[in-house]
């Protein structure tokens, strides 16, 4: 990252970079005393301080507090307002505080949140996520993690096949198998920052690089791969869009070698209502959707073909159905699925993508037209309402993504935005437009994202 590819590439002064950052953090202190405090009293019980271990990767020296969040913003317990762009990194994919979902939730949790019984919703869900991402059958879960888990666990038991085969350095939740990248040398292992991991991962997981159909094809020619899972598009590791033909390839060497296509749509659906799984036409055997079905609500779904529905659906009436690994108590509990059916009937539809997806293309043109102001080799990516930008030009896979990182600056310009009223997805550099965002939220971003570059460079 610090050798220009070019010599008229403009390189970051590191000391300069760090007393920028210095002055960020003494700002961020002195305008979130209450913040502080509650930080403190946290430590004394919750691990690390926070609820859920990624809630430690904010910038600022201790997490800042939320005290309400509607729309596209929210107020913290200092009384700051932020454009939130993270929109609690796609669960608030529709914006904070949906009426409808408000509603429905208040009224489903009156008559009763979980029962391990079916409710009037179910039909009504499972029929308009087979509308929108055109496979037939449909089965519910608490979290896109446990989509992916089970939907693994069928592949391997109706293909036979012991592996599977993810993308290097995917995201597909916290499960195991997929918490795998190849090292300089081509071997399989643990993804950097795993922790514990089950078993050598190579003895599960074949891991193949992202827009390389020939790596592919030989991951699967041994015959003891079940399932490819991929996003259309990575996103967890920057927004890394596919080559023309790649999607198509893949499909033709996956259905070649008899492996399931497992399509995680649980961040690409900012594509549009059905995802790139329609916006692009693409034909996979199974879809993963995971947390912006629920605005908010946590909640995932899995949908496949007739083929695989039909014999799952024999699988499922097995009495020992429920030490199958998989399921779940609170899987398909009446409240979710309250929530998926006020989400899907009030957002995420066509004409709320039409004002989103226009919306990421301003906030991707003002990054543009800053890097270009300053003469920086950085660069910017859209995917349909999700854009993001980078310290180097786009990857075309995932390692080369992770490479591309840059944690120093990073965490300066996420700090910077912070402290002047706008929230970035942490981990990378992304936005993600609600309905609910405004032309002025964006230009507020490029006003941020400019002055942060003028005072690195100015």
């Amino acid at each position: 990252m610090n050798t220009p590819a070019r010599p008229d590439i403009r390189l970051v002064d590191r000391e300069r970079l760090a007393r920028l950052h210095a002055r960020e953090e003494e700002r961020f202190v002195e305008l979130h005393p209450r913040s502080a405090e509650l930080a403190t009293e946290a430590r004394r019980h919750l691990l690390a301080g926070v609820p859920m271990p990624w809630m430690t990767r904010w910038p600022g020296a201790f997490p800042v507090f939320v005290a309400e969040a509607h729309g596209g913003s929210f107020v913290d317990v200092d009384g700051h307002r932020y454009v939130d762009l993270c929109l609690g990194d796609t669960g608030a994919m529709t914006g904070h505080a949906l009426d409808a979902v408000t509603d429905a939730v208040a009224e489903r949790a009156g008559r009763g949140i979980t029962t391990m019984l079916p409710g009037t919703d179910a039909a009504w869900v499972a029929a308009e996520l087979a509308r929108r991402f055109g496979l037939p059958n449909w089965q519910m879960a608490m979290t896109a993690t446990d989509a992916n888990r089970f939907v693994l666990r069928y592949a391997r038991h109706l293909t036979g096949r012991p592996k599977v085969a993810v993308m290097d350095w995917c995201y597909h939740g916290t499960v195991d198998e997929t918490l795998a990248v190849l090292d300089d040398d081509g071997r399989v292992v643990s993804r950097p920052g795993a922790i514990g991991p089950q078993a050598d991962p190579a003895t599960t997981t074949r891991v193949v690089p992202f827009n390389d159909l020939d790596a592919l094809e030989r991951a699967l020619a041994n015959g003891d791969v079940a399932a490819l899972l991929m996003e259309p598009a990575l996103t967890n590791i920057g927004i890394v869009l596919p080559e023309p033909g790649y999607l198509d390839g893949v499909r033709e060497v996956t259905r070649r070698h008899g492996v399931w296509l497992v399509i995680d749509e649980t961040h690409t659906v900012c594509a549009g209502p059905g995802g790139c799984t329609a916006a692009w036409s693409l034909d996979p055997d199974v879809v993963v959707i995971g947390k912006p079905i629920g605005g908010g609500v946590p909640v995932a779904a899995y949908g496949t073909t007739a083929d695989i529905g039909g014999r799952l659906s024999a699988l499922m009436a097995d009495p020992d159905v429920d030490v199958s690994g998989v399921g779940g108590t609170l899987s398909g509990n009446a409240l979710a699925l309250a929530a998926v059916r006020a989400t899907l009937a009030n957002a995420l539809r066509e004409e709320d993508f039409a004002v989103t997806v226009p919306l990421a293309g301003r906030w991707t043109a003002g990054v543009a037209t800053a890097i270009a102001g300053a003469g920086l080799d950085w660069h910017v990516q859209q995917l349909g309402c999700r854009a993001e930008y980078w310290f180097c030009p786009p990857p075309r896979d995932g390692a080369t993504a992770a490479r591309g990182g840059d944690r120093q600056l990073e965490d300066f310009m996420h700090l910077w935005a912070l402290n002047r009223g706008v929230l970035l997805t942490p981990f990378h550099n992304m936005a993600l437009l609600a309905p609910a965002h405004t032309t002025a939220d964006v230009d507020l971003h490029t006003d941020v994202f400019t002055a942060a570059v003028a005072a690195l460079f100015g």
